[in-house]
């Protein structure tokens, strides 16, 4: 059983089609008309306008008097544009607005002194036309190894704004292979990533189904650039020919392929695709009604959709702003990364990956343009919706995620629906600020529902408190002794912090926040900080609870224990000068003291006289008492013929 697979986006894209249509409704309308050059890249669709009197003019000055002059898909120069001008006749142009967006670009970079480079084949019209919308020219490469020797020849074009723009028919996997060239080499890089999304899905589609069939069959013109391309891009996993019309399909060619896969390119009209399938039919009269769906799959890929349409999409691209998806009719459709989430946050890579398949509805049909917006957020809300309506009644506990702080409260989302919640009701403390909750997950409940005015108010505070009772009953059932807990500072006070350690606030004393001495608390933390701490002592009867903060390892004494010994020299900092020396700091934590007659090798009165506070100096440790916390240093012992220091010299704590 012979099967045949067609693409769902065969065919015209949306600036072929529009192309062509301008040229018909001028037919129409009795015009007299003449294209700059082939309106399309298909020799069948040219014939088709000549036989209605198209003619097909190289050069503005070609036209004829009365004559209207469009401009084809491809796009043209400035220099052309200019010459169109000076030759009086009406101009119609039917440049592909993703053309049109690239001649804008390169326009303005090029004005501003910006290098423009080019990813796309020199010799093709389109890019002609955008070469020549660059008045300091541009630099054209078709493939990496192009774009390497540009470098070898240009360097990076003295350090100058670069601006890397593709044909929009470019092939998607060669354009990905030189932007990673690009990045790796040249500094001041801005990329436009101007392959049309159609030309992206027709890409990625064949590559698909070429992986899927024995042979594939890519109907489009000869001089087509983007024809050309697919059938590069089957020919890597199946065999594929490239056709014109069905006049070149044979019994030899089909016979062997058990699954055929089609497609065409954007210049090829749904005619000549039926026309193929019904060759591929006669061709292989042993294919039945099922395998004769092929014309039912293209009837379907050309069918419409609506405003409010309900829709199911599969993800087919994903882009810095939107991603692509396919909905089986053969316009660009896409979902705006605003119409994905309300979430400014996240991008679209982080919501969806491709052939992810989406509930969706129709937001704007553009058949100008052969596009659809189409939005998830908004599906998800209708459904959203009830079920936050219905947990007003059933008091279900919603998720959702903070958004935005506005006047009077914080907007949360829940099931693609906005919340409102009150500052009343968002915190647990009226002296929490709501900042502390943006962009945060939190659980709450729904007050009311406003169903004419689509609004919803919510609480936070309702749920947050039974989960913290149940959490403080938890905690009073399980504490004990030594038990570590981690938690955020709530509040802070002169004599220490209060810790929230899951329900129960703790108190860590001033003197358990540091092995050093403080004058306050907010000197090592600040609210919101989390701390590891343990129990050091439970009041149950009074609901108190007293915590520890500093740790054994930190301890300066463990520290100076572990890493000094006598006769070390080390490098002191005068910490204060009294009249029988002077206090140094060895390390955080510890002094050691230079008694008076310790400081010179000649008599010191008065330590001042040479010693000053802040001061950094060497000195050699010469006694260490652990039990009574001393230690005794001595500047004289590393001068010149210092005698050995014998005396032991306590040290205040």
């Amino acid at each position: 059983m012979k099967e045949i697979i067609l693409a769902k986006t065969a065919g015209f894209c949306f600036g072929v089609d529009r192309a062509v249509n301008m040229v018909d409704d001028l037919v129409g309308k009795g015009k007299k008309v003449a294209t700059l050059g082939p309106i399309i890249h298909n020799q069948q669709v040219i014939d088709s306008l000549q036989r209605k009197g198209v003619r097909i003019i190289q050069t503005p000055q070609k036209a004829q008097p009365g004559e209207t002059v469009v401009i084809r898909s491809h796009g043209i120069s400035q220099k052309i544009y200019n010459e169109l001008a000076l030759t009086g006749s009406t101009i119609v142009d039917a440049t592909c607005p993703y053309v049109a967006k690239i001649h804008r670009i390169v326009t303005e970079k090029s004005h501003e002194g910006g290098i423009i480079l080019i990813a796309g084949d020199p010799s093709h019209p389109e890019v002609q036309g955008i070469v020549g919308h660059c008045p300091n020219g541009a630099f054209v490469f078709q493939n990496e190894q192009q774009l390497e020797q540009l470098v070898v020849d240009q360097g990076d074009f003295g350090g100058k704004d670069k601006f890397l723009v593709s044909q929009t028919t470019f092939n998607q996997q060669i354009f990905e292979k030189c932007l990673k060239t690009a990045k790796k080499v040249y500094t001041n890089l801005t990329i436009f990533d101007t392959i049309c999304k159609a030309t992206v899905l027709r890409q990625q589609e064949a590559m698909q189904l070429s992986k899927q069939v024995d042979l594939m069959v890519v109907i489009g013109g000869r001089q087509s650039s983007n024809t050309a391309k697919l059938g590069e891009i089957c020919s890597q996993n199946c065999r594929t020919i490239v056709i014109e019309t069905e006049a070149e399909l044979s019994y030899e060619i089909l016979k062997n392929a058990n699954k055929i896969g089609v497609t065409a390119g954007a210049s090829t009209p749904a005619c000549i695709i039926k026309e193929v399938q019904t060759a591929m039919s006669e061709i292989l009269n042993n294919i039945d009604a099922e395998d004769v769906s092929f014309e039912e799959a293209l009837e379907q890929s050309l069918k419409s959709v609506q405003n409010g349409d309900k829709v199911k999409g599969t993800v087919s691209g994903i882009f810095p702003t939107e991603i692509a998806v396919e909905i089986g009719t053969k316009h660009a459709c896409y979902v705006p990364l605003s119409e994905l989430t309300d979430d400014a946050s996240l991008k679209p890579e982080d919501i969806v990956k491709k052939g992810d398949e989406l509930d969706l509805i129709v937001v704007r049909v553009n058949d100008v343009d052969g596009t659809v917006m189409l939005s998830k957020k908004r599906f998800d809300a209708i459904a959203g919706y009830e079920k936050v309506c219905n947990a007003v009644d059933t008091q279900e506990v919603l998720e959702g995620k903070v958004l935005e702080v506005v006047k009077g409260g914080v907007l949360a989302t829940t099931n693609g629906v906005r919340v409102f919640i009150p500052a009343s009701q968002a915190t647990v403390s009226k002296d929490e600020p709501l900042e502390s909750l943006l962009r945060k997950t939190v659980r709450f409940r729904i007050l009311e529902v406003n169903r004419q005015r689509g609004r919803a108010v919510g609480s936070i505070r309702s749920v947050a408190k039974e989960e913290r009772k149940e959490a403080e009953e938890k905690i009073w059932n399980e504490i004990a002794e030594g038990q570590t807990y981690k938690g955020a500072v709530k509040s802070i006070v002169n004599f220490g912090v209060f810790v929230d350690i899951g329900g129960v606030d703790g108190l860590v004393h001033i003197s358990e926040l540091s092995w050093n001495r403080i004058k306050h608390p907010s000197e090592v933390v600040k609210i919101g900080d989390v701390l590891e701490v343990f129990v050091k002592g439970i009041d149950k009867e009074n609901k108190r609870i007293s915590l520890g903060y500093r740790k054994t390892e930190d301890n300066p004494w463990e520290i100076f224990k572990r890493d000094f010994k006598v006769d070390d020299v080390v490098t002191v900092k005068i910490a204060s000068l009294t009249q029988f020396g002077a206090f140094a700091t060895i390390i955080p934590g510890i002094d050691g003291l230079i008694h008076v007659s310790q400081i010179s090798n000649e008599r010191v009165a008065k330590p001042h006289d040479v010693l000053k506070v802040g001061q950094q100096v060497e000195a050699k440790i010469t006694e260490i008492d652990l039990e009574k916390k001393r230690i005794s240093l001595s500047m004289k012992a590393l001068l010149p013929d210092a005698p050995a220091t014998e005396e032991f010299v306590e040290v205040a704590e």
